[in-house]
């Protein structure tokens, strides 16, 4: 990984849109301009990080602190790099760093997306949910970080 520039937001938002295009459509829910514009509108490159895979751009996560811990939004893995493990690895070096600090991370799924599973696995549990939402929480420490 490697900080986040000004200059990335454009490929983060144009990752979002072909990552989240099916979740978002069987939710009846997809735009084409919205989901980049929803991207630009808080992109925050100071607690976003550029994940870089084989030299090459490969996804996004921000992790940005709030008065009660941390939120994990913005993860965004290119189609060809889910399901290899790089997705674990990143979650699992984030978490070493907010259990070092104590501090809950909280993020939103969308229904029916495949991450809540990643999630799930690295100790996150459903806090509250709504038709197209899911509100997860993993308190410092819970669940696995070794999966």
């Amino acid at each position: 990984m490697r900080p986040a520039e000004s200059a990335d937001v454009e490929a983060i938002a144009e990752l979002r849109a072909v990552v989240m295009r099916p979740d978002l459509e069987r939710l009846g829910r997809f735009d084409e301009h919205r989901v980049r514009q929803r991207l630009r509108d808080v992109f925050s490159p100071r607690h976003t990080s550029v994940i870089v895979a084989d030299g090459a751009f490969a996804g996004s996560v921000t992790l940005r602190p709030t008065e009660d811990g941390q939120w994990l939004e913005h993860f965004y893995l290119a189609p060809g790099h889910q399901g290899r493990g790089l997705g674990s690895a990143v979650l699992r070096t984030l978490l070493d760093r907010t259990d070092a600090h104590g501090v809950p991370v909280r993020l939103i799924a969308l229904q029916g997306s495949a991450a809540r599973r990643l999630y799930e696995r690295h100790g996150f549990t459903v806090e509250a949910q709504d038709p197209i939402d899911i509100y997860m929480v993993r308190l410092p420490g819970a669940g696995s970080s070794g999966t």
